[in-house]
Order: structure tokens, then C-alpha cells, then sequence
């Protein structure tokens, strides 16, 4: 990981021209849970730029029972309906979990896990600010980088979002945005989603997760046991998706 000097930087002056746009999330919700992998969160937070790698997404359609959006519309899933590029939060087991609307009514984006990420904007400050917003349980030591953001609910207490700011809203190149840093996974997994019921469409291969950090991911599809072209498969954004 990047250890470079912090920069300081107000809002005022960073980064308009970083933040992908609205258009980038209004597709396919398989083609942008891939396309999201290697992208940077940043969350601007008591003057400081808190950032994370996407390694793990997960798409969900309308269509398919395993989606909020297949329990039918209400105020609170508002955003799922929307166009894509919207954000859609909520509780799960207690914490925060963050979600992209993709193109169509009721598909989305969940973002599973990511990975610190340091930079000149980011720097060793915005790091350390990660870790006391998510402790270890052992107040002694901090939480060690690979267990920072690897969990939906892990990844929102790292970087501070909050279901009731941020639900239903826009990105804000001034608050909370996603950038592309050049970084193209090398190679792709795609598997089942992880937490579906039986009986809801637990079979669907809607899960991706970047090789390079399979074993920093919610459960690592590389773990022993697992079968290539059985349990998981290798993907390429050329290749388009398994069966």
C-alpha cells in the first residue's frame, strides 16, 4: 500500500474533475459491480479524505428474489428506484451497508468489502482516522488493515457513512465520491452472493470480488475446498460472465 505525505486539502479546493459521473453507475448492475472493482471510495470527514479500494461487489436485479427491490417499492427503498448513480443505504446486523443504484428501476450495486487506500489525499492521518472509527476488539492495537473494511457494515464504520446522511442521495464531489486511480484488476471472480436465503435465488452468480484480494474479501471464494468452475469462476470484462 502507498505511504506518501499528507496533503492538506480543504473541499473547496478537491475534486471536481476526480469524480466519476452519474452516467458511469447507469448501467448493467453485473457490468458495474465489475466495473466498480479497484475503484476509490472517498469520504471527506472532519478534514480529512477517508478512502477505501471496492474489492468486493455484489449485483442485485429487481427480478430476482434475492433483491430489497423484488419486496416491492416503499419510501425506503426509494433509492433502488432511482436512476443509477444514486445511493442506497441501509441496516444490516446492526451496522450500515452501502449500495449504487445501477440502470433500471429497482438494480443495484452492493458494495461488500475494500481495502484502505493511502495516497496524497489520503494520507497516514486519514488512515489512522479509519481505525478509531473501527477498533479492534482489542483496544490495544488497531484493527489491522486487511480487517478494516473487509464487511459491508465494517467498510461504512471505516469510512463514517451513516444510512440517515446519505441514504437516497446523489454523489457530492465535495463529501462522498468514487474515482477511477488507474488500477484494473488483473483478474476477476465471479461466485454466488453471500447471506441470500434458500428458496430466494442463492444460486444467481451475481458476486465479484478482485483476485488480487480474495483473501481480504467478506469470505474468501479461493478458500479451501472451493472448486474452479464449479463453486467460482475466473472472468475477464472482455469475457463477460459465467453461466
Amino acid at each position: 500500500m502507498p505511504s506518501e505525505p499528507t496533503v492538506s486539502l480543504s473541499p473547496s479546493t478537491w475534486p471536481e474533475q476526480h469524480a466519476l459521473p452519474d452516467s458511469f453507475f447507469d448501467r448493467d448492475a453485473q457490468v458495474l459491480a465489475q466495473a466498480l472493482l479497484g475503484k476509490v471510495i472517498r469520504h471527506y470527514v472532519d478534514g480529512l479524505w477517508l478512502a477505501a479500494r471496492i474489492i468486493e461487489t455484489e449485483a442485485y436485479y429487481f427480478a430476482e428474489k434475492g433483491s430489497h427491490a423484488s419486496l416491492g417499492y416503499t419510501e425506503k427503498r426509494r433509492a433502488l428506484f432511482l436512476d443509477g448513480g444514486h445511493i442506497y443505504m441501509y441496516y444490516a446486523r446492526g451496522g450500515d451497508s452501502l449500495n449504487f443504484s445501477a440502470h433500471g428501476p429497482g438494480n443495484a450495486v452492493l458494495i461488500k468489502s475494500a481495502f484502505p487506500y493511502t495516497d496524497a489525499h489520503s494520507g497516514p492521518a486519514s488512515l489512522a482516522q479509519m481505525q478509531r472509527n473501527n477498533p479492534a476488539s482489542n483496544a490495544e492495537q488497531p484493527r489491522p488493515l486487511e480487517k478494516l473494511c473487509n464487511g459491508q457494515t465494517l467498510l461504512c464504520r471505516a469510512l463514517g457513512l451513516k444510512v440517515p446522511t446519505w441514504d437516497a442521495q446523489r454523489f457530492d464531489p465535495q463529501r462522498l465520491f468514487v474515482e477511477d486511480v488507474g488500477y484494473r484488476p488483473e483478474q476477476i471472480i465471479q461466485t454466488t452472493r453471500l447471506g441470500i436465503p434458500l428458496g430466494r435465488d442463492e444460486h444467481l452468480l451475481y458476486r465479484f470480488v478482485d483476485a488480487s484480494y480474495a483473501r481480504h474479501c467478506t469470505r474468501n471464494p479461493l478458500r479451501r475446498g472451493q472448486v474452479e468452475n464449479q463453486d467460482f469462476y475466473y472472468v475477464t470484462a472482455h469475457q463477460g460472465f459465467a453461466p
